[in-house]
């Protein structure tokens, strides 16, 4: 019995060291859905859509949410001449699906979109500049920070938790 308790007591200490570690360990950040306008129907004419990117933080990863009547209203991604010029045709990407449509930003990039059928004067053109993750933040006290995600926890405490069994 006696053995069992220090088995017990020995994988009771790795959990210990396991936690502190995962204390010190990279911050990171959960992607976010942008509705483009700001609201849930925000991608019609008469709204100005420079002023909302700028004032979002559009990070890789992040969501873009475009609510619109697709009847009147499309979501075309474009090159940026396409974008200052209003230019529908030749598009990259045609984003409508429904009318309540998303697109992953995946690139640290300047991404374009506007609306074609001419509403593109109207100001349906939003211009999306898209940063790398932000910098991983480290909760450094003197000890060594590593990358361990919550995967990697369970897969130590795995490998812990058998060797525990194994020796015993």
């Amino acid at each position: 019995m006696e053995g069992f308790e220090n088995r017990v007591e020995w994988l009771m200490s790795m959990l210990v060291i396991l936690m502190i570690l995962m204390s010190h360990t990279v911050q990171s950040r959960e992607p976010v859905l942008h509705r483009v306008g700001g609201g849930r129907m925000t991608w019609i004419p008469d709204i100005n859509f420079t002023d909302w990117s700028s004032k979002e933080h559009f990070y890789v990863g992040d969501w873009l949410y475009f609510g619109f009547d697709k009847q009147l209203y499309n979501v075309l991604e474009v090159n940026k001449t396409s974008y200052k010029s209003c230019i529908d045709k030749d598009y990259i990407y045609n984003v409508t699906r429904g009318g309540r449509d998303v697109f992953n930003l995946t690139e640290a990039k300047t991404y374009y979109f506007l609306s074609g059928r001419g509403y593109c004067y109207k100001g349906m053109k939003v211009a999306v500049f898209v940063e790398q993750s932000l910098p991983q933040l480290h909760r450094n006290h003197g000890l060594k920070s590593y990358p361990y995600t919550s995967t990697n926890f369970i897969i130590i405490f795995t490998m812990l938790a058998t060797m525990a069994i194994i020796s015993y």
